[in-house]
């Protein structure tokens, strides 16, 4: 069954964000979906935007009439004051706190403020994105109870009720993989092979079977493990209600986990 509410899906053109906007537009009404310019070096991975969604609508056109408008944020800003190689020219490596130096600070806590404010003035009441707790690089501002947080500061801020969805959280990169081929099929693998970027330093050249990149970074490397993990095992898709169940409480309330207000001290 739809459901009739509006969703803004934070969309790069990379594999995760892709299978989530997939995610969205099998499940709500109506669709639309916001990306970031932030001086990245894989800048490409906005190139893909566009053919994306315009292949989704020619593959799948049960879902044209759900898909609406794009928009694209300069964020340029958080790439002046970032110093990461994800935004400079530089080798990546480990930190000495344990993170890659490939953290930008405070990256999805801006794409989710920016976005939540283009959500209210367009009555979107869902943002979803593709963060991940379980095949990532320990970025805490992907981690649950971070996004959980900011949903409900985001809810308290709008005075309105503003759902995070992650769909990916509980999932490691070989079950993104199943996720996709359940959504849409072979069409919908052979979509994210050729026209989804994920590789940190851009490359577009070299064509591997799990789509195009450098091969040695760390976005290539979960997304070439989780790939020929899906094809050796088949793998399930291993679902969490707090994400994917439509009938969990906890996945439409801002303020599931804690006592709050979104109109108290006012």
């Amino acid at each position: 069954m739809t459901d009739t509410r509006r969703a803004l899906v934070l969309f790069s053109g990379g594999q995760d964000s892709t299978t989530c906007l997939v995610w969205a537009l099998q499940r709500y009404a109506h669709v639309e979906t916001i990306g970031f310019t932030y001086g990245q070096r894989h800048l490409v991975e906005l190139d893909c935007r566009v053919p994306v969604r315009e292949q989704l609508r020619q593959q799948f056109p049960h879902w044209a009439h759900r898909l609406g408008a794009d928009h694209l944020i300069d964020l340029s800003l958080l790439g002046q004051i970032s110093d990461t190689a994800l935004t400079d020219e530089r080798q990546i490596e480990m930190k000495a706190g344990g993170l890659p130096n490939t953290f930008v600070p405070g990256r999805n806590l801006l794409f989710f403020n920016f976005a939540a404010v283009i959500a209210h003035r367009r009555s979107l009441s869902v943002m979803v994105g593709g963060m991940c707790e379980t095949d990532f690089s320990g970025y805490p501002d992907c981690r649950d109870n971070t996004l959980k947080a900011l949903q409900v500061a985001i809810s308290l801020g709008l005075d309105a009720p503003m759902t995070i969805d992650t769909p990916l959280m509980w999932l490691d990169k070989a079950q993104t993989w199943a996720l996709a081929e359940q959504l849409g099929g072979e069409p919908l693998i052979e979509l994210v092979v050729e026209h989804t970027h994920t590789c940190y330093l851009g490359d577009r050249r070299q064509r591997h079977a799990w789509g195009y990149g450098c091969g040695m970074c760390p976005a290539c490397d979960l997304r070439r493990n989780g790939y020929d993990t899906w094809l050796d095992g088949g793998m399930g898709v291993a679902t969490d209600s707090r994400d994917t169940d439509l009938d969990s409480e906890s996945a439409f309330t801002p303020f599931a986990d804690t006592n709050v207000d979104p109109g108290a001290g006012r």
